[in-house]
């Protein structure tokens, strides 16, 4: 029995779809210790999917490629965002203010630069491949942000010391956490109204949730629409329409307020019926662009394998052609140290077979003999016309149409890395 049980939870280990979470850093014992709320993961766990936690420690953010597959994210809790990532310069806060906000809130004001990033990336990862997405309180300014919308950097001072007091909301409660609620409006004919249309009372289509955030939405991103406001204006729940469909594997939202603890006092019974309806319909995308991952990837060859020489000359090959590609989206010209460096781009583009030990010879040299390289250099000095009718082409394009355009983009670059690699393999087999 032991033996069968062992086999049975091995096979769910492998057909359960994966959701990746980020942990938040606190100190325990004067040392830094990385966490993530049980409720999210109980959530996870008991609608179908397996949490993955991401460390935030330094260096992860260039490691997220370990973490495949993601079939969904789940994005919570954690400091204030970097203002630089939004870049608002429009809060009219003083440097005064500015720390007396610090002082105020000094739990959620130490900035986290690498939690920032590692999320960033996750976010905009969801949005180039439609990757299951569920940002909930910090996790929906995350996402927001990701697609160029921006923060209130406080609440009080930018938004509610401008309303009369009737119209103020508070929307965090340091001595009363858990039962801390507040009332939201929510938006007909959107998922939260479909989630709590039991709970509606008198047509008021109003409930009282949680929150625990003295930062929220400013401008939105117009890739979203809004699904519920606060009394104050601010925006407490948003997704995009064309990335929502659970039973198409398709989920992208964000709720500032924290529907999973929404519970009664002392009890796990739930305010309502609907605060478990966003981890359920999440889940459920999660477990469909999990299938349809399984049904796409059954062809995958594994990548080639190369010796310490050959991924030598693949990564001179790469870089060479990383910084062709930043010459042509840039602004700026090639320093003249680094024409030497696209040398070994341009004798592999004019390879039309595989390499012989002459070439290799002269692609270790980086191009010291290559055939037409000036021809190569004076081609990337003359796409300034070009690049410019692109931009003015690509400024008329929505944001789905950008998001389309980058991701067919990202597949064209993994298509090229794959047959780079078999032409270095040809060359390893040549040899």
């Amino acid at each position: 029995m032991s033996t069968s049980l062992a086999m049975a939870s091995a096979e769910l280990s492998v057909v359960l779809p994966r959701v990746l979470i980020v942990s938040r850093r606190t100190v325990r014992k004067n040392k830094f210790v990385d966490f993530v709320g049980e409720y999210h993961l109980d959530l996870i766990v008991s609608y179908g999917a397996v949490p993955v936690i991401v460390p935030r420690v330094s260096g992860v953010h260039m490691l997220l490629e370990s973490f495949e597959p993601i079939h969904g994210v789940l994005l919570c809790e954690g400091e204030d965002l970097d203002p630089s990532m939004y870049d608002d310069e429009s809060n009219n806060l003083s440097p005064e203010e500015i720390e007396e906000i610090r002082r105020q809130h000094v739990s959620d004001t130490a900035i986290d630069k690498e939690k920032d990033t590692i999320e960033l990336r996750l976010a905009k990862l969801c949005l180039e491949r439609n990757i299951p997405y569920l940002g909930i309180c910090r996790g929906s300014q995350v996402l927001n942000v990701a697609c160029g919308g921006t923060l209130y950097r406080d609440i009080e001072k930018e938004l509610s010391r401008n309303l009369p007091q009737d119209k103020r909301v508070v929307h965090i409660g340091y001595d009363n956490y858990d039962n801390h609620r507040h009332v939201v409006k929510i938006i007909e004919n959107t998922p939260l109204h479909h989630w709590f249309k039991d709970s509606l009372e008198d047509n008021k289509m109003e409930i009282s949730v949680n929150s625990y955030h003295h930062q929220g939405v400013k401008k939105l991103s117009q890739r979203f629409v809004p699904m519920a406001f606060s009394h104050d204006g601010l925006i407490e729940g948003f997704y995009d329409p064309d990335a929502y469909n659970p039973e198409e594997g398709k989920f992208i939202m964000g709720l500032q307020f924290h529907p999973e603890r929404m519970r009664q006092q002392d009890t796990d019974e739930f305010d309502y019926p609907g605060c478990t309806f966003a981890y359920q319909e999440f889940v459920k995308a999660v477990v469909v662009f999990n299938k349809k991952f399984i049904n796409s990837s059954t062809s995958v060859q594994k990548p080639i394998k190369l010796n310490q020489e050959m991924e030598k000359k693949r990564k001179i090959i790469v870089r060479s052609f990383s910084l062709a590609r930043n010459i042509y989206e840039g602004s700026s010209q090639i320093h003249p140290s680094k024409e030497s460096e696209l040398y070994a781009g341009a004798e592999f583009l004019e390879s039309t077979t595989a390499l012989s030990i002459q070439q290799e010879t002269r692609l270790i040299q980086m191009g010291a003999t290559v055939r037409n390289g000036s021809s190569y250099l004076e081609k990337l000095k003359m796409n300034e016309e070009r690049k410019g009718l692109a931009r003015k082409v690509m400024g008329k394009m929505s944001v789905e149409q950008l998001s389309d355009l980058k991701y067919f983009y990202n597949m064209m670059r993994q298509i090229c890395s794959e047959v780079l690699e078999r032409k270095l393999q040809d060359i390893v087999n040549a040899s």
